[in-house]
């Protein structure tokens, strides 16, 4: 589909040897000329499908991007790459600016990237045209749609391309755009006959945990301990909430940083840099944080509050695990999120002037989201399902095992529907006529000068539930709005009231349910990713300091050396030459030559100390190490009678209390303590022979390009089993 000198390129430059789906397809439109548009998931390599033209045509491609922080990462990393890059920006100096022309004009010059603004100056378009570039791609294609979740009126004027350029290829690219989205977006730029190309919106190696919000700051320090020193973003609705949280999270030890558009420059920029530059971890920011910063190890993203729309969550989510490597999205949400969200739309329209229409988008995109947030189905399927796609579970699965709905992390209070009457009862005594906190202080039995006023002290509901904390009676009374059994009225006051079903609740008509999380801190990993044990574990976290050396030198991010995935597979492979370096994936010709050595000293020396094989390639050996003596850790021992008796995944995660992803590592173990003649129960037989025989092929130690070979459909734990029951299979033959 794509010349074979294409394919070469993107060996030498990038250390691909294979492509994702529609990339292939997507860098054909452009070299045959075609208008396209290609919506791809955040880490899914839409970047990969503009980057390549230039290389095989030898002309320029201007890139329209909206961030300058986001334009100088690429440019970055694509110069480690060995691609003749630059950035026309307002940062720039007259000299600075006057260089990058000239760089264009001798024609060495392979990709320009531009903001639209500075691309429309009238002085720049000119510029441009005599520069006669091969190509335009257009970058966050979304933002020229009003029914986007990101409209920016500056994406509106790209629309002059086509007039401009009328011979050159256009591409629209974007990660995020429903079906409506996607046609005006080819309208609004008016894209000839486009090449349509729309990835699954999917993201498998994301665990989705959506929670009602109940002790706010607990639950996210419970989920920031869990990816103890690996990097989270958590985003807040409005700036004084990221002060707030970021405050109270440094009060409880977590080195945390607030980021918003209220910072001075300079403040901001430390921030940001600090965050690409792994010397800052935790950010604490609203939305403006994050669609300029490419960072692929984060493991974490947490909302504090809901977003505002489906597109918005799909894009924030989609900035953890770009590496491919499982990561986990945390939702903490309340019905005073909606409340909220609707007054910062009214203010933000009547200040627009916009028409009636584009408050009702809005409300419609809010109320997507909102229904999400309140509903407990599978949430990949409801994401897949929302931008037009049917969600597919993984090859032999019934459901995706990757969200709190899926993976029954939710229990039901005890007395759930007693307690929801308590609160109903003394909502209806205090005269509908308090907030949600106030009700929570009454039913707490809270000895305050505003309860003994109100002489609520002589209730029957008084201290009816003194024996949980405060917070918690809040998260209730926001679950029962959720479920339409109390309410909460408009305004900058807003007061809890019932509704048409609180009586059958009290009444016992109608049974009220009400959930907690069962996570608990105890369940925290490590700083290395999943995949990696033992040993490798502590290689990975070695490489990482290393990284962070070659990039300080540089002046660059980390993550533009190399990726997480790209060290965990140095990690596997350890390779004891630059040329079995060049192997891994990601890892092109140049990036080899220049950090080649200093990476291979470090993994010989490594070895060599710990008594590790070098090279360990291509079906050598399994990911973990299969010796005499193979012990399971206390959990794993909990687990193996319950394996033994050929319980599930689910079904042991159930009964030990547990994560999905930590009794998959204890089932790992087991089998290779154990060694059972067959994984039929935790396996379809069918679906085992298939991984088997993709290992053959790629090698049962990178687990990564086969994950990749079925598109993602068949989730790393049964990878990860598949190898270990056939490495113990080997080793009893041997």
């Amino acid at each position: 589909m794509i010349p074979p000198e294409a394919l070469a390129i993107i060996k030498r430059l990038w250390g691909f040897d294979t492509l994702r789906p529609l990339q292939a397809e997507a860098i054909a439109a452009t070299l045959s000329g075609r208008d396209s548009l290609t919506v791809m998931p955040t880490g899914g390599g839409k970047s990969l499908c503009y980057q390549v033209p230039p290389m095989v045509t030898g002309r320029l491609t201007v890139v329209v991007s909206p961030l300058i922080a986001l334009m100088q990462d690429q440019v970055a990393g694509l110069r480690l790459a060995g691609v003749p890059a630059a950035a026309l920006h307002s940062n720039l100096s007259a000299g600075e600016s006057a260089e990058i022309r000239a760089l264009a004009a001798s024609g060495e010059l392979r990709l320009l990237l531009v903001a639209p603004e500075r691309l429309l100056l009238p002085d720049t378009l000119a510029w441009i045209v005599k520069m006669n570039p091969g190509a335009i791609a257009i970058d966050e294609a979304h933002c020229i749609s009003q029914w986007g979740h990101d409209f920016r009126p500056e994406y509106r004027r790209l629309a002059e391309l086509r007039e401009v350029f009328p011979g050159v290829p256009i591409g629209a690219y974007t990660a995020t755009a429903t079906p409506r989205v996607q046609d005006d977006i080819a309208a609004q730029l008016h894209l000839r006959d486009p090449v349509r190309l729309v990835g699954r919106f999917d993201r498998p190696n994301l665990t989705y945990r959506v929670l009602p919000r109940a002790d706010q700051v607990g639950q996210i320090m419970d989920s920031l301990h869990r990816h103890k020193d690996r990097a989270a973003i958590i985003y807040c609705i409005t700036r004084k909430d990221t002060e707030i949280l970021a405050g109270a999270l440094k009060a409880g030890g977590i080195d945390a940083h607030a980021y918003h558009a209220g910072l001075d420059a300079s403040r901001r920029t430390k921030i940001s840099r600090g965050f690409r530059d792994e010397r800052v971890n935790v950010i604490c920011a609203t939305v403006a944080f994050g669609m300029g910063i490419d960072r692929s190890d984060v493991r974490l993203i947490l909302h504090a509050s809901m977003p505002k729309s489906i597109e918005h969550y799909q894009q924030e989510t989609g900035r953890a695990g770009r590496d491919g490597l499982p990561a986990e999205c945390v939702l903490l949400h309340s019905s005073a999120d909606l409340t909220r969200w609707q007054k910062i739309m009214r203010m933000g329209w009547e200040e627009s002037g916009a028409g009636p229409e584009v408050l009702r988008a809005q409300y419609d995109l809010l109320d997507e989201m909102h229904r999400m947030v309140t509903s407990k189905r599978c949430r990949h399927a409801a994401i897949s399902e929302y931008f037009g796609q049917q969600y597919q579970p993984a090859a032999g699965a019934t459901h995706c095992g990757a969200c709190d709905a899926c993976l029954g992390e939710l229990n039901t209070v005890p007395d759930s529907h007693d307690t929801a009457r308590k609160i109903i009862s003394c909502v209806a005594r205090v005269n509908q006529s308090f907030g949600a906190a106030y009700v929570a202080e009454v039913l707490t039995g809270a000895n305050t000068r505003k309860v003994r006023e109100w002489k609520h002290d002589q209730l029957s509901t008084y201290g009816l539930l003194k024996h949980f904390p405060k917070e918690r009676i809040v998260g209730y009374i926001n679950q029962l709005i959720d479920a339409g059994h109390l309410a909460r009225s408009p305004g900058e006051y807003p007061v809890i009231t019932l509704t048409e079903s609180s009586m059958p609740v009290l009444r016992n008509q109608t049974m009220a349910v009400l959930v907690e999380p069962k996570l608990t801190r105890s369940e925290s990993r490590t700083g290395a990713p999943p995949a990696l044990a033992g040993d490798e574990s502590a290689l990975f976290e070695a490489l990482r300091a290393l990284r962070r050396e070659m990039a300080e030198k540089r002046g660059v991010p980390p993550f533009i050396i190399m990726s997480d995935a790209v060290l965990e597979e140095i990690c596997r492979v350890r390779p004891g030459s630059v040329e079995s370096l060049i192997n891994v994936r990601g890892i092109g010709t140049r990036k080899a030559d220049e950090f080649g050595g200093e990476i291979v000293q470090a993994v010989r020396a490594y070895c060599q100390n710990h008594g590790m094989q070098l090279d360990a390639t291509q079906g050598s050996r399994p990911r973990r190490h299969f010796g005499d003596a193979p012990r399971m850790t206390a959990g794993a021992r909990d687990a193996a009678p319950l394996f033994r008796n050929g319980q599930s995944i689910e079904e042991v995660a159930v009964a030990l209390g547990r994560a999905r992803s930590t009794i998959a590592d204890y089932l790992e173990a087991f089998i290779r303590v154990e060694r059972p003649a067959s994984v039929d129960a935790w396996v379809n037989p069918d679906l085992y022979a298939r991984v088997a025989a993709v290992m053959d092929e790629l090698g049962p130690g990178r687990f990564k390009p086969i994950f990749e070979r079925f598109e993602g459909r068949v989730p790393y734990d049964v990878i990860r089993i598949v190898a270990a029951h056939r490495a113990c299979a080997q080793a009893a033959d041997r």
